[in-house]
């Protein structure tokens, strides 16, 4: 395994013999000539062979040499092999300034001549076949970006001393909305749930003296939705912090790791990003913006939309409305709209005393929410009370509010969704396309 060199590594090397493995993206078959375009995770490269046909008039050729040509011949796209041969700069080349002369070339697997998937198929036929539309470079730089953005999420809590956690994801009862819980049978006839999020065990670390903490783990709506923004099971980006004043401590965390997260991608693959997906990576200032919701409602009303909803709360087209103010406004893609209603509220956010508003926020993105956060409320009796105006029986909840009963911090912390956050960051119109594989009302499957 040591021999094999990555595509990427291939321009730092000498003139020489090299061994390279991958898949074939494109097999060009000239007369006298062959070029195989061979790409890995890293990038691509062209391997070259010179063709021996056989002779028309029958004069013996090179079995070794005929059965190479033979081969290239007949590769099929996404046939996964392994190329030993002769590394060659040449500037002329384009892809890369390199190319191999193939000495040997091992199938390790070969592709079924038929690909189901072309370039112009549509999104759902491409998440059928997900496993070959991963294959595409821009797809595979997607995921590096999670990876380069979870990792950068990681390193600013760590060097702050945050301990991540791992809670549960099957409970005994629901966190948020019993109507959008997956059901799950257990063990003698009893009934589980997917958790929704991590929320009471996030507020469970607080209570245990953990102080600052973190995860990022599956969560799991019941939600019917089928926008481009929504997904039965996803992956969320949770904190919670002990000690705070009031909900804009929190905020004040979250635009730091959002600020750190986003620069470490622009670090890393920003020249590649333009170049990919035709878009430069705009590392927020902070702080954020912040506009109380009832303000936002004055303004998006300003410019000319009534917002349908009832509630009191944004519609998509207001969220939208509001953040293209603050863009034209501020110069600044993120806006936290905050002091939200109680009605529209989980049961746990803590209220303001004097105005009856919770201290909670959205964090909105472009124009799409991708974050609530809140201060919560660590009063036993208060939460007791809250629960019960959201219509909730305090007895399917006594386990949680047992956490408050033997002293509990002030705290607070939000949840993050990160497919939607890749979604908006590399303007894409789907999270389908930046989830690795989708999960929602009528897709199960790969």
């Amino acid at each position: 395994m040591s021999e094999r060199v990555l595509v990427q590594q291939l321009q730092g090397l000498a003139d020489g013999p090299v061994t390279v493995s991958g898949w074939v993206e494109t097999v060009r078959d000239q007369k006298k000539v062959q070029f195989v375009i061979l790409r890995d995770e890293t990038g691509a490269v062209q391997l070259v062979n010179p063709a021996t046909r056989p002779a028309e008039d029958g004069t013996a050729q090179d079995a070794v040499a005929l059965a190479l040509t033979d081969t290239i011949s007949n590769l099929s796209t996404g046939t996964f092999l392994t190329v030993r041969g002769e590394l060659k700069h040449d500037e002329r080349v384009k892809l890369g300034g390199v190319e191999i002369k193939i000495g040997t070339l091992d199938i390790a697997s070969e592709a079924l001549p038929e690909t189901p998937i072309a370039a112009d198929s549509g999104l759902d036929k491409r998440m059928d076949w997900r496993f070959l539309d991963l294959r595409q470079r821009r797809n595979n730089l997607i995921f590096r970006i999670q990876t380069t953005l979870e990792h950068a999420f990681r390193s600013y809590w760590i060097e702050r001393d945050y301990i991540e956690v791992h809670s549960p994801k099957l409970m005994a009862s629901a966190s948020e909305s019993n109507a959008e819980l997956f059901e799950v049978p257990y063990f003698e006839d009893k009934t589980a749930y997917l958790a929704q999020s991590p929320q009471f065990f996030k507020q469970m670390a607080q209570v245990a003296g953990f102080g600052k903490i973190f995860e990022i783990a599956p969560a799991f709506r019941a939600d019917p939705s089928f926008t481009s923004r929504h997904a039965t099971e996803f992956t969320s980006v949770d904190a919670e912090i002990s000690w705070i004043d009031s909900h804009l401590d929190v905020a004040a965390m979250q635009e730091e790791l959002l600020a750190a997260g986003i620069q470490a991608v622009k670090d890393k693959h920003g020249a590649e990003i333009e170049e990919l997906f035709g878009l430069e990576v705009q590392v927020p200032s902070i702080p954020f913006p912040r506009i109380p919701l009832a303000e936002a409602r004055e303004i998006v009303k300003a410019r000319g939309y009534e917002i349908p909803r009832t509630d009191g709360d944004l519609d998509p087209e207001g969220e939208r409305q509001i953040s293209a103010h603050v863009l034209e406004t501020y110069g600044h893609e993120f806006v936290f709209i905050t002091d939200y209603h109680p009605e529209i509220r989980a049961f746990y956010h803590m209220r303001d005393e004097e105005t009856g508003l919770t201290k909670s926020y959205d964090l909105l993105f472009k124009g799409v929410e991708i974050t609530t956060g809140a201060q919560r409320e660590h009063r036993v009796d208060v939460l007791i009370e809250q629960a019960k105006e959201k219509g909730l029986l305090p007895e399917h909840l006594d386990f949680y509010f047992d956490f408050f009963r033997y002293g509990a911090p002030p705290h607070g912390g939000f949840g993050m969704g990160l497919a939607r956050v890749l979604m908006l960051l590399l303007g894409q119109d789907s999270i389908r396309e930046v989830t690795y594989l989708f999960r929602g009302p009528t897709r199960l499957a790969p």
